[in-house]
């Protein structure tokens, strides 16, 4: 999965804003307004945590979740999903998968991973259209991953607010979709 362009981060000090901070994609770049005069720290932890959210949310957009989904599913001998789309609403959760319809959303957030954790929430939410529990039978279905053990304590650690310790587990060559 190549990596998503880098966006130029434009920061816009207003003198009438008294206390919000926004950001948002144009075009090509991050803008985020802010009120004049915050302290360094403050504008500083402002820009890092804005501009980590709106990467992850850029580069998601540029990952195509059907062709990857129909691909793992292949693979594993797996359903396809009716449908698979990215979700800003998950907060709590990586992915879900409605077993009834066959809809799978999968966090936003995974977007800025390592491909193998992507696929790896994928399969997983693939598998619940086998079994829509997390009985044996389900465990064993995601256990045919390769890297699932790997992709879930990656995930475990990020949970637990780790990231930055897992930046060399951020191996490419573990993409499984793109073989």
């Amino acid at each position: 999965m190549p990596p998503a362009p880098r966006l130029e981060v434009r920061v816009i000090e207003s003198p009438r804003r008294k206390k919000t901070v926004s950001a948002r994609i144009v075009g090509d770049a991050i803008e985020i307004r802010m009120p004049e005069g915050l302290e360094t720290a403050e504008r500083e932890r402002h820009i890092r945590n804005l501009t980590s959210k709106l990467t992850l949310k850029h580069t998601a957009t540029t990952i195509d979740l059907a062709a990857r989904a129909r691909l793992l599913a292949k693979r594993f001998d797996l359903p396809v999903a009716s449908s698979i789309v990215w979700s800003a609403r998950q907060q709590a959760r990586w992915g879900s998968c409605s077993p009834a319809t066959g809809a799978i959303r999968i966090s936003d957030r995974l977007g800025g991973f390592p491909s193998w954790v992507l696929d790896y929430v994928i399969v997983h939410e693939l598998a619940h259209l086998v079994e829509p529990n997390h009985s044996a039978t389900f465990h064993a279905t995601v256990a045919r991953f390769p890297h699932a053990e790997r992709a879930e304590g990656f995930l475990i650690a990020v949970s637990l607010g780790h990231a930055g310790r897992l930046s060399g587990l951020a191996d490419e060559s573990l993409c499984l979709a793109e073989e």
